[in-house]
C-alpha cells in the first residue's frame, strides 16, 4: 500500500478508517463503574534506554476503537513494520465500537478511551492496559483568536455546550478575556456523532465542574447533546476537527494531537487548582501522576485532576483483549506489538505530545498480561 500522511481532511471522513501499517510520518492526530484517580506517591521515571528490536515476525493483527489513540498507533505500527516486521490494522472507528468488536470476536484487540469496570471486564473475559496518556482540548475558529489565547473555565465551557451562552462576547466569557475582542456571533458547538471515549471524557469533565450538567446531561461516550439543534456532529476526533476547521465561531473538542499537527486554535482551561494551564506533556504527565495499582484493570479516570499543574481533560487511553483467546497466535502477535512499542516507542509518542507510561507502570501492565493463556493454562505472552 503507498504510504500515507495522516492529516486531517474531507478524505479520512470519507474513508472512515486507515489501515496503520500503511501509514507514515507524523501523524495528525467514568462511564459508570470507572474510577476517578487516586494522587500517586510519587512520580515514576521513564525508561532509561530501548530495547533490542524483537526477531523479525510473520503476523497480521486487526484492531479497531478509539480515535484518540489513532496517531500514535499509526507510528508504531509503521515503526514495527520496518523494524519487526510484522504488520498491525487499525480501523478508527470509536471506543464504543471497539468494544463491541473486541466482545464479538471480531478484531485482535479493542482500543477504547472510556475505561471498562472491573465487572464489565469480568464478565467479558476480557484484559485491560494502558498505554499512554493524552489529553482532550477545547478548539475554537473565531477570527483573531490564536491558540492558547482564549481562556475558559469548566463552568463556562459546560453552559456553552448547555446552550446557556450563545455568543462568543457573553459577559462571563468576555470577562476572562480582557485582551481579547470576541465576536457578536453565535458559537456554534461541534460534538461526536458516533460513540466515543473522547466524548466520555469531555462529558466526565462537564459532570465534575457542572452540577447542572451532571444532572440533565451526565457523563456517557454517547449523550443527548442539549445544543444538537444548532450545533453539528462529526465523526471522530478526525470529523470534528474538520467541522470546527470549516465552521467560523465553531468550539469543539478533540485529542490534542489533532489540534496540534493541523495548527488548530485550542484554549486554556482553568484546572482544579484555579490554575490556567495550557495543555502539554508537562500538564498531561502531572494529571497521570496516580496511583496505576489501585483498582482492577487500571480503571481510572485521569479529568480534573487536583495538581496545580495538571491539565483537567487529560486521559490513558486502554487496550483490550481477551484472557482465553480463539485465535491465540494473534492476541500474541498483539501483545508482542504492544510490547515493543513500550520499549521503542516513546519518542514517538513524545513526537505527538503524548506522554508514554512510566517503567513502573508498564511493568504492572506485563504482569497484567500473564491474565492471557493459552490452552494449557500458561501466559501466552511473558513480556521483558
Amino acid at each position: 500500500m503507498k504510504a500515507n500522511k495522516f492529516i486531517i481532511s474531507a478524505l479520512c471522513l470519507s474513508l472512515g478508517a486507515m489501515t496503520l501499517a500503511g501509514c507514515q510520518d507524523k501523524a495528525a492526530p467514568a462511564k459508570e463503574g470507572a474510577e476517578q484517580a487516586p494522587a500517586a506517591a510519587a512520580p515514576q521515571e521513564n525508561d532509561a534506554a530501548p530495547a533490542a528490536a524483537p526477531d523479525k515476525v510473520t503476523m497480521n493483527v486487526t484492531g479497531a476503537g478509539a480515535s484518540f489513540p489513532q496517531p500514535i498507533y499509526v507510528q508504531w505500527a509503521q515503526g514495527f513494520l520496518e523494524k519487526a516486521g510484522g504488520q498491525v490494522n487499525y480501523q478508527s472507528i470509536g471506543s464504543s465500537g471497539g468494544v463491541k468488536q473486541i466482545v464479538a470476536k471480531t478484531v485482535d484487540f479493542g482500543a477504547t478511551d472510556s475505561p471498562m469496570s472491573a465487572e464489565e471486564l469480568d464478565k467479558e473475559g476480557l484484559v485491560q492496559f494502558p498505554t499512554v496518556i493524552g489529553g482532550v482540548v477545547p478548539i475554537v475558529n473565531i477570527e483573531g483568536v490564536e491558540a492558547g489565547a482564549l481562556k475558559l473555565t469548566g463552568d463556562v465551557l459546560a453552559q456553552i455546550y448547555l446552550g446557556d451562552i450563545t455568543k462568543w462576547n457573553d459577559p462571563k466569557i468576555a470577562e476572562l478575556n480582557p485582551d481579547l475582542t470576541l465576536p457578536d456571533e453565535n458559537i456554534v458547538t461541534v460534538f461526536r456523532s458516533d460513540g466515543s471515549g473522547t466524548s466520555f471524557i469531555f462529558t466526565n469533565y462537564l459532570s465534575q465542574v457542572s452540577a447542572k450538567w451532571k444532572d440533565t446531561v451526565g457523563a456517557d461516550k454517547t449523550v443527548k447533546w442539549p445544543t444538537a439543534q444548532t450545533g453539528t456532529a462529526g465523526k471522530g476526533n478526525e470529523g470534528v476537527a474538520t467541522y470546527v476547521g470549516r465552521v467560523k465561531n465553531s468550539i469543539g473538542y478533540v485529542e490534542y494531537a489533532y489540534a496540534k499537527q493541523n495548527n488548530m486554535a485550542h484554549t486554556q482551561l482553568q484546572n482544579a487548582a484555579g490554575q490556567f494551564v495550557q495543555p502539554s506533556q508537562e500538564t498531561f504527565a502531572a494529571a497521570a501522576d496516580v496511583d496505576w495499582s489501585s483498582t482492577k484493570g487500571f480503571n481510572l479516570v485521569l479529568t480534573n485532576q487536583p495538581s496545580d499543574n495538571a491539565w483537567p481533560l487529560a486521559s490513558a487511553t486502554f487496550i483490550l483483549v481477551h484472557k482465553n483467546p480463539a485465535n491465540l497466535d494473534n492476541t500474541k502477535a498483539a501483545l508482542t506489538f504492544f510490547d515493543w512499542a513500550f520499549k521503542e516507542g516513546d519518542d514517538m509518542a513524545k513526537g505527538l505530545d503524548y506522554v508514554p507510561l512510566p517503567a513502573n507502570v508498564k511493568d504492572l501492565v506485563r504482569k497484567e498480561w500473564e491474565q492471557v493463556v493459552g490452552q494449557d493454562g500458561k501466559p501466552l505472552y511473558v513480556g521483558n
